[in-house]
């Protein structure tokens, strides 16, 4: 299974609850911080729905 490179290049500060908590559940809970992930459809759906804070590389 391929592997992803979740990194948060924008603040969470006055963003929804929900976005908040799916950046937890990222693992990403400072700016710059990079979490390494299965590439799944539901990490895909995660970082679809704050994918405006993000930035994702593939792993190869």
């Amino acid at each position: 299974m391929s592997k992803i490179k979740v990194t948060q290049v924008k603040s969470q500060i006055g963003r929804l609850k929900n976005q908040k908590r799916t950046l937890e559940a990222l693992g990403l809970r400072k700016m710059n911080q990079t979490a390494e992930h299965d590439m799944t459809p539901s990490v895909l759906g995660m970082i679809n729905k704050v994918q405006h804070l993000v930035s994702v590389e593939e792993i190869k």
